[in-house]
């Protein structure tokens, strides 16, 4: 009886064992997976902070950082060269300031537009957050620069005016 009885132990014990086994083995998974979850918010809040924290300066918009033409370089790549590093395609950039040097009302909506659009092209694409953020916050609050150098008593007008303003960019921006 007491054979028995040692084997039913036995059986238990090497149960437990096993369950204690699983249990650790899943245990160190979901801390493998923890660690790759926290290394992407990481990156993802990264990006996100790049993309806040990205605006124009003033220099910019009155023209005080123009950089050289960056003649037929300009559509070798898709994101363009930027010399001047202020996140805008330097065509695009030369472009404004040649069809618009008297506004700097109007330069400083259309730089913005421009940099909104160029930072869907170059941003690192880490998840829908970033997506968002860029299209969300930068494109909505370019197109509301644009919006904003329109007069609204005549709907036709600055429906108008805000669509050549928005294909102004684009075209010059999205030609590669």
């Amino acid at each position: 009886m007491t054979d028995k009885k040692n084997k039913k132990m036995t059986r238990w014990k090497k149960i437990l064992i096993y369950v204690f086994a699983i249990l650790l083995a899943m245990f160190i998974i979901l801390i493998i997976a923890r660690g790759f979850y926290l290394y992407k918010l990481e990156k993802t809040n990264e990006q996100v902070e790049k993309i806040h924290n990205t605006k124009l300066s003033f220099k910019d918009v009155i023209g005080e950082n123009l950089p050289p033409d960056p003649g037929v370089d300009a559509d070798k790549t898709i994101a363009g060269i930027d010399s001047n590093k202020n996140g805008i395609r330097d065509d695009v950039e030369l472009a404004i300031f040649k069809e618009y040097p008297d506004s700097a009302k109007t330069r400083a909506a259309l730089l913005q537009y421009a940099l909104a659009l160029q930072m869907e092209f170059t941003q690192p694409i880490v998840n829908k957050e970033i997506v968002t953020t860029i299209i969300e916050d930068n494109e909505s609050r370019a197109l509301k620069c644009i919006w904003s150098i329109s007069l609204r008593d005549d709907m036709d007008k600055f429906t108008k005016e805000t669509e050549q303003n928005e294909n102004f960019v684009k075209q010059r921006q999205i030609n590669t």
